[in-house]
C-alpha cells in the first residue's frame, strides 16, 4: 500500500472506502476498496477532500483480491457451470443445465480451513436448475500471498469442487402390485403420482403392470422390462413385513444387487433400492412404500433426481439420511428449499 496524489492514481487499485458525505441528503460509499481508479473519478475524488490516495502497489508474490478469486473460481467450476463479474474479490457460479449438484467435500472443507479464502454453496447431492445460483467464493483481505493460492490449487486436486451431473432420458417400467388393485377391489392412485413426479424428467413409460401379489409373476414381469430396454424399474406397494408382501422378495429374486431395504426417512422408511446389470447397464429397481402416494414429500423425492442424473446411490449415503431425514409436513411445502433430506 502506498500514498499517491490522486491526480497521478488512474489506473491504480484503492485501499479502502471512500465516502461522500452530503448534509442532509446522503451518505454512502463513493467508491469501494478495490476500485479501479479512472480519469473520470478524479473530480468526484477530490470534491470529497481526497488530495492524496493509499492505493495497492504491486509486489512479486502478491495477489489482488480479483485475481485470487479467478483462481478459486477455476477450482470450483466444471463445464456445466459459469462464473459472474468479478467484484470485490468475490465470483459466484451460476448452474448452465438441470441436474444434481455433486460436491467434493473433502477439497472445499480443505480450502475453506486455509483462512483468508471462502468458498460457501447450496447442499450437494440435490436438484439445481439452470440459472441457479451454485456457489459464492470470495477472498476476504484485498491482496493474498500467491503461496497461499498455489496451496488452494493443491488441496483442491486437479477435478473441479463442483460439478452438475445432467438429467437424463429414460424408459421406465411401473410395476403395481397388490390382488385388490388387480381385481379392481380399490382403485389405482398410486400410479397417478408416480407419473406426475416422472413428468419432471424427461421419461417415457413403458407401461404399466398388474401382477397382484404373486412373488413370481412381479419377477417376471421386471425382467420383461428390463428386456423392453427399460432405463428403471419401479414396484409400487407391497413393501411392509407383513407375510402377503412380497414386493421385496421379488425384486431380490431379480437377481440385482440389494443396496437397502429400508431407509431412515419419514415418510419412506421401507425404501427399497437395488441395481440390476444388464451386460454394460446398470438398471435401478425401486419398491416403493405406500406413504409416495399419499404424502407430499418422501424418500423418493430425495433419490428421484439423483437416478435421473445416473447418479448411483450407495448403502452409506443412504444411512446419512438420518440426519434431515425427517419431514416436517409443513402447511406450505417449500422442498427443495427446507431441511429435508440435508
Amino acid at each position: 500500500m502506498k500514498e499517491i496524489r490522486t491526480e497521478d492514481a488512474v489506473g491504480h487499485v484503492l485501499c479502502h472506502d471512500i465516502t461522500q458525505i452530503i448534509k442532509d441528503e446522503k451518505k454512502d460509499v463513493l467508491f469501494k476498496k478495490g476500485h479501479i481508479v479512472r480519469e473520470e473519478d478524479i473530480p468526484a475524488l477530490l470534491s470529497v477532500g481526497k488530495e492524496h490516495l493509499y492505493v495497492w502497489e504491486k509486489q512479486e508474490g502478491i495477489l489482488h483480491e480479483n485475481e485470487a478469486a479467478e483462481i478459486l473460481y477455476r477450482i470450483s467450476a466444471d463445464i456445466h457451470m459459469h462464473g459472474s463479474d468479478i467484484k470485490e474479490g468475490k465470483i459466484e457460479l451460476i448452474a448452465d443445465c438441470d441436474g444434481v449438484l455433486k460436491i467434493r467435500r473433502d477439497a472445499l472443507i480443505a480450502v475453506n480451513s486455509l483462512g483468508e479464502m471462502m468458498i460457501a454453496s447450496r447442499h450437494g447431492d440435490f436438484p439445481v436448475k439452470k440459472g441457479d445460483k451454485i456457489a459464492g467464493t470470495r477472498i476476504i483481505p484485498l491482496v493474498i500471498e500467491k503461496s497461499k493460492m498455489d496451496k488452494a490449487e493443491k488441496v483442491a486436486g486437479t477435478k473441479p469442487i463442483f460439478s452438475i451431473l445432467p438429467y437424463r432420458s429414460k424408459k421406465v417400467g411401473i410395476i403395481t402390485t397388490g390382488s385388490e388393485v388387480q381385481k379392481g377391489l380399490i382403485k389405482d392412485t398410486f400410479t397417478p403420482v408416480l407419473k406426475e413426479k416422472l413428468d419432471e424428467f424427461s421419461c417415457q413409460i413403458l407401461g404399466q403392470t398388474l401382477p397382484g401379489d404373486e412373488r413370481s409373476q412381479i419377477t417376471s414381469d421386471i425382467l420383461s422390462f428390463i428386456d423392453q430396454g427399460a432405463d428403471m424399474v419401479i414396484c409400487s406397494g407391497g413393501m411392509s413385513v407383513d407375510p402377503d408382501d412380497r414386493t421385496p422378495g421379488a425384486i431380490k429374486d431379480t437377481g440385482a444387487e440389494i443396496v437397502t431395504y429400508g431407509a431412515p426417512v419419514l415418510p419412506g422408511a421401507m425404501l427399497l433400492l437395488s441395481y440390476y446389470q444388464n451386460n454394460d447397464k446398470i438398471i435401478p429397481i425401486l419398491g416403493l412404500p405406500g406413504c409416495v402416494m399419499y404424502a407430499r414429500r418422501t424418500v423418493f423425492d430425495l433419490i428421484l433426481p439423483r437416478i435421473m442424473a445416473d447418479d448411483r446411490i450407495c448403502a452409506d449415503e443412504i444411512a446419512s439420511y438420518g440426519e434431515g431425514g425427517l419431514c416436517l409436513n409443513c402447511d406450505v411445502c417449500t422442498f427443495p428449499n427446507c431441511g429435508f433430506g440435508k
